[in-house]
């Protein structure tokens, strides 16, 4: 796990050269609806107004560049996973979590696409997409530990191993989601927050049904 740190502190980095190569990025992943091979590394630099050379100083490849704009999505999970701790019921919580960050996501389909195509490429990407899934598995763990521990759901599997389980679903739907499906949005969404609420409290209502 060793990259993953670096490829953060990387993409931390910046300068107009790096900022204005991601701009560029940007620009061409909406051109070409976040498809990583539409694009080449002459028109990023190209549109940014630099050498080759000076893309190759900030980023060793195409999946590495996409990696970069990663951490606003990063940002956008990690506001979604703070209503985990808002004032309504933890089933409610969760389905807010789950909303907002489908919402959040679909708004930056184009770049999503692109970083699954990174992801497939790249270990240091794969390594960073795993590692940021990894970060929301204790607190989603606590929750379920917690909503056990004061009776409103039953015991069931390990939290942990269900918690990741969980946000590997979510992965699968996001993924469905920004590759374009069969399966409306809102029905993907509600399916997904009934999986979430069963899988915890063995109803799709606020859990209030177990004895």
């Amino acid at each position: 796990m060793n990259d993953v740190p670096t490829l953060r502190q990387h993409a931390a980095k910046g300068d107009e050269r790096r900022a204005a190569l991601l701009a560029a990025l940007d620009h061409h992943l909406l051109e070409g609806d976040g498809a990583l091979d539409s694009i080449n590394i002459a028109d990023i630099s190209r549109r940014a107004g630099v050498t080759r050379s000076a893309f190759y100083f900030y980023f060793e490849s195409k999946a590495a560049a996409v990696a970069a704009p990663s951490e606003e999505m990063y940002d956008a999970s990690l506001a979604a996973a703070a209503h985990l701790a808002a004032d309504g019921t933890p089933a409610d919580n969760i389905e807010a979590v789950i909303r907002t960050l489908f919402g959040a996501w679909e708004k930056h389909q184009h770049l999503y696409r692109a970083m699954l195509d990174a992801r497939s490429t790249s270990p240091a990407v794969r390594q960073m997409w795993e590692s940021d899934r990894a970060s929301f598995v204790g607190p989603v763990a606590s929750i379920i530990s917690g909503e056990r521990d004061a009776g409103r759901a039953p015991d069931g599997a390990d939290a942990e191993a269900l918690a990741s389980v969980l946000l590997e679903l979510n992965d699968r739907m996001l993924e469905r989601l920004a590759l374009g499906g069969d399966v409306p949005r809102e029905t993907l969404v509600e399916t997904v927050v009934s999986i979430w609420l069963r899988s915890i409290y063995g109803t799709d209502s606020t859990g209030r049904l177990h004895p």
